[in-house]
């Protein structure tokens, strides 16, 4: 494991001088909207209608493996650091952790239900997919938003922006390359039209955000269009 890129409590005292984590919040967005949608994506499929069920089963297999690196990534690069640096927030990395777990037991029992009904579009299969994903939305609602309150304002004061940045990359590398933009579009959704131009200055280089205007927009919405029936707004 390359070293430099873990964060660590025995960073010099000079990179101590905070980050800015906002961009964390934004992705939590992502996933709060996203898996607030998906029971009632998979409730609207026709009996027997594989072809949607395979469409939106893939869309949900997507932000579940996403969730789970997401998580991953958390647990070996940030909780740790964090606990190092503020003892005293000790049992919020345990709850933390603990949230993790059970939404690793309930994307388990996703996977191993989300096939099945992709390849049936059988109701009855379908309302246990549903039924699962209403049990994620739950967990991470309380989750996310402690996480927000309780961890991300201790990273903020004990980590630097040159750690942040690196440990925001490895959420990033995880996605495939012909997903970048699609996915762009997916964190853009939730915001605003003028949180989204705020939030594209100010973290994504100009290449990027041409690149989305050029070409990422178009795919972004043609896959919106194809999960969804609609362009999002």
């Amino acid at each position: 494991m390359d070293n430099d890129s873990r964060p660590n409590g025995n960073a010099s005292t000079a990179e101590f001088r905070g980050c800015d984590t906002s961009e964390m919040v934004v992705i939590h967005r992502m996933f709060r909207q996203q898996f607030s949608q998906a029971p009632q994506l998979v409730r609207e499929v026709l009996p027997g209608d594989t072809g949607r069920s395979m469409i939106v089963g893939c869309h949900i297999a997507e932000f579940a493996s996403a969730l789970r690196h997401h998580h991953a990534t958390e647990d070996e690069r940030l909780w740790d650091t964090l606990e190092s640096r503020s003892p005293a927030c000790a049992l919020h990395v345990s709850q933390m952790k603990a949230q993790h777990a059970d939404v690793v037991a309930l994307l388990d029992k996703l996977d191993a239900q989300l096939s099945q009904w992709q390849e049936s579009a059988d109701p009855a299969a379908g309302e246990v997919v549903a039924g699962i994903l209403d049990e994620v939305n739950a967990t991470l609602a309380l989750h996310l938003g402690r996480e927000e309150d309780k961890m991300l304002p201790v990273a903020s004061m004990t980590m630097s922006q040159r750690e942040w940045n690196k440990f925001q990359a490895l959420g990033r590398a995880s996605v495939p390359k012909n997903r970048l933009m699609v996915q762009l579009g997916y964190i853009l959704n939730p915001l605003t039209p003028e949180e989204r131009t705020a939030w594209m200055k100010a973290g994504l280089p100009g290449f990027v955000r041409l690149l989305y205007r050029l070409v990422g927009r178009r795919q972004h919405e043609a896959d919106y269009r194809r999960v969804y029936g609609t362009v999002p707004g």
